[in-house]
């Protein structure tokens, strides 16, 4: 069962939090975070990537750039920037996209949890993206970027969020990318024991973003283990910053492919084959995947919708039956050559947030063909994990992004 708990946050003072917040470091290029920092130097990025400060052919996982980053995060501090509060509490955030909106519980999640399996995982993680991170929390002594959970509904959670989201926030701002993210602050003890016993029925929890920062956070905590033999479990140091969404709030993209050549064959030879493969209809224009089994691409100025066989489908595990397994198993690798979509330089990988239009200008620039996929649904996640499965790599895209700089969870006190 899912163990949570409040935390004494460090939280930014009200009047900072709307240039404070900051998208994740792992969305920007240097170039482009150099650029962020530039024009808002309270940017919490600059804490994030601490290369930043720094020439652009400056190693970011030098002793130095862990050091400015506590730094910068320390001057922050002092210049009340941010304050540091004592009191264990939850949080609710709220992000308003479109229309649409998810509210999470900001809460610090069990690292015991993440090695039992209560929190399951659905991808793979690189040790030198890790490293990175695990430095970065080491030397700040403070965990920064919140790991996207996701758990089934329960209706004890969501009425308590129902009733808080009726009063003021704490924050209320409307980042630049049109993002509305407000925060409410929950303190009554009765509610905060009342969410603490309600996550204790819960079976599962899930990962569906951060999956780099919560293997991170867990390495430090076990070093911080071994640097405490005395430790009770109850330091912060045993606990990681997340923020816990109820599935049917969450809203997965699609994470489209596209690639560079035809594997030395003709459009006219490759077209037989993807017709051996699909049942192929020309499109007049543009347009996503109606459904689960479809996919289209886009190849020389056109469009075509491709169905998949439903047999395609039969006998296969949770992660075989995602549509980006079926369009790797079935074209990606047999008809184009792409043996390992992982580390293969011909393919590139395009979230849905860009929209058809990014595939069409890459497309008509650097690559050959393109495809758009239907998006991996928050059942297929939960059940790929359930499996102990692991998704092909670009599997899903999450939106909205959640901000960091926001909730900072202090992990020595």
């Amino acid at each position: 069962m899912a163990k949570i708990r409040p935390f004494p946050c460090m939280r930014p003072n009200k009047e900072y939090v709307a240039k404070v917040a900051a998208l994740p470091y792992d969305v920007y290029h240097l170039a482009e975070a150099k650029e962020v920092v530039e024009k808002e130097p309270m940017s919490f990025l600059k804490i994030d990537l601490p290369e930043t400060q720094f020439a652009d052919d400056f190693d970011p996982n030098s002793p130095e750039a862990f050091a400015k980053a506590k730094e910068l995060l320390e001057q922050d501090v002092e210049a009340g920037i941010y304050e540091k509060k004592d009191t264990p509490v939850y949080y609710l955030y709220e992000q308003v996209m479109n229309g649409r909106s998810q509210v999470g519980l900001v809460a610090c999640s069990s690292v015991d949890d993440y090695r039992n399996n209560v929190i399951k995982k659905h991808e793979n993680t690189r040790a030198d993206k890790e490293y990175n991170r695990i430095q970065h929390v080491d030397v700040c002594s403070c965990q920064t970027g919140p790991i996207f959970l996701t758990y089934r509904k329960n209706p004890v959670i969501a009425e308590i969020t129902e009733k808080t989201v009726k009063t003021t926030p704490l924050y209320d701002f409307t980042a630049e990318d049109g993002v509305i993210h407000r925060v409410w602050e929950i303190s009554n003890e009765t509610d905060i024991r009342t969410i603490t016993e309600a996550f204790a029925t819960i079976p599962s929890v899930y990962i569906a973003d951060g999956h780099h920062r919560a293997a991170s956070a867990v390495k430090v905590s076990l070093k911080r283990r071994e640097e405490h033999p005395d430790y009770t479990g109850e330091e912060e140091f045993n606990f990681f910053l997340s923020v816990l969404f109820p599935d049917e709030e969450l809203m997965i993209m699609d994470y489209n492919r596209t690639v560079k050549d035809l594997n030395g064959l003709t459009e006219e030879e490759y077209m037989e084959k993807v017709k051996e493969i699909f049942r192929v209809e020309p499109l007049e224009h543009a347009k996503s995947p109606e459904k689960k089994g479809e996919v289209t691409m886009y190849l020389n100025h056109a469009w075509y919708r491709l169905t998949a066989d439903p047999a395609y489908y039969e006998g296969r595990d949770a992660s075989k039956r995602l549509d980006v397994s079926i369009l790797q198993d079935y074209l990606l690798e047999p008809v184009l050559g792409i043996q390992d979509p992982k580390t293969d330089q011909r393919i590139d990988f395009i979230g849905g947030i860009r929209g058809l239009k990014e595939l069409e200008k890459r497309g008509d620039e650097d690559m050959k063909v393109s495809f758009a996929m239907y998006p991996t649904s928050i059942a297929e996640l939960m059940e790929v994990a359930d499996q102990g499965l692991l998704m092909p790599p670009k599997s899903t895209w999450f939106e909205p992004k959640l901000r960091s700089g926001i909730f900072l969870h202090p992990i020595e006190r």
